[in-house]
């Protein structure tokens, strides 16, 4: 039987309701959506042999389970989800958050009945992820992009920074002409991908149409949001996609032999529009990587900055 999304939002926003009162709205992703990912996980590969993701001895969500009303509770849970990120490579990806945080989580009792409650949330039947899953809905990714986009609201930022609306990313894979991949060999790239919603939404567009799985790269400057990007990949089974956490403009990881930029048969983005700052870090006018042949953006103005690293990005 397939999750209601309904029933699925409403216990995901009470364990940000559980969290409330020690940290701003913004930080709840980085407690929820950790918890999101492991029970997941847990969920769909725990016990499998050759799994995409290995999950460990000491290092599933039933293991949290087990530790609610520990006094131990905040520093156990690190330790498990240090133990996951240790046997998948996703250090400094799933582990950032302290669960262990007596600022934000409380001292005491406070702490452990907080940890036990947000867990109970989880562990329960509307959250089992072991087969439920409607045919054509990827019911996770679109609970992770709700709580994505109300975080945002709720902390007063621009969610522009990690999120791309599910309708415009449609339209912009639809414009690209992603839907008419002629082969797996084919590459998508985002240079400013933010959580990854963007490139996801382009490469569903390619598998519909073509049942092709085409392969992803993408670039994001903040550290946060890219830890989400990988967690997001995962979530929505393209483990294999790269990845990378750094400036795309004074940095770009993606490379050639010869010192150009890496091209790819298809890109999209939504970059920071009207950034002021494009330029730190680097002189344009000796830029290692032929971004700007074309000539140099405005000094206060980096939309043309963008703009002229994905056409130096694009494979004519």
């Amino acid at each position: 039987m397939a999750i209601k999304k309904s029933e699925l939002y409403s216990s995901l926003w009470k364990s940000c309701d559980e969290l409330r009162g020690g940290m701003d709205a913004s930080q709840y992703k980085d407690y929820v959506l950790v918890l999101l990912f492991v029970k997941y996980i847990s969920d769909k590969y725990a016990g499998q042999k050759d799994a995409l993701i290995e999950v460990p001895t000491g290092g599933s969500f039933s293991d949290m389970v087990a530790l609610k009303g520990d006094k131990e509770i905040g520093d156990k849970i690190n330790k498990i989800i240090s133990r996951l990120a240790e046997a998948n490579d996703l250090k400094g990806v799933i582990d950032v958050a302290d669960f262990n945080d007596a600022e934000k989580l409380g001292k005491g009792k406070e702490m452990v009945d907080r940890l036990s409650n947000l867990v109970s949330i989880f562990n329960t039947p509307g959250l089992d992820f072991k087969g439920n899953r409607a045919e054509g809905d990827d019911i996770l990714g679109d609970a992770y992009e709700y709580l994505m986009r109300h975080f945002a609201t709720e902390s007063g930022k621009s969610k522009g920074q990690f999120y791309t609306p599910a309708e415009v990313s449609r339209i912009m894979a639809k414009v690209i002409g992603i839907g008419s991949a002629s082969s797996a060999n084919q590459t998508l790239y985002d240079p400013t991908c933010g959580s990854a919603s963007l490139l996801l939404k382009a490469h569903d567009e390619a598998r519909s149409n073509t049942g092709l799985d085409i392969t992803i790269y993408g670039q994001e400057m903040d550290n946060a949001t890219a830890a989400l990007a990988k967690m997001n990949m995962i979530l929505h089974d393209c483990p294999t996609a790269e990845i990378w956490k750094d400036n795309r403009l004074s940095s770009p990881y993606f490379k050639q032999a010869d010192g150009h930029l890496k091209t790819f048969d298809f890109a999209v983005a939504n970059p920071p529009f009207s950034t002021k700052a494009w330029s730190n870090g680097f002189n344009p006018a000796e830029d290692d990587y032929h971004q700007f042949d074309y000539g140099i953006p405005p000094a206060k103005n980096g939309d043309y900055a963008f703009l002229l690293h994905i056409l130096a990005s694009y494979l004519l």
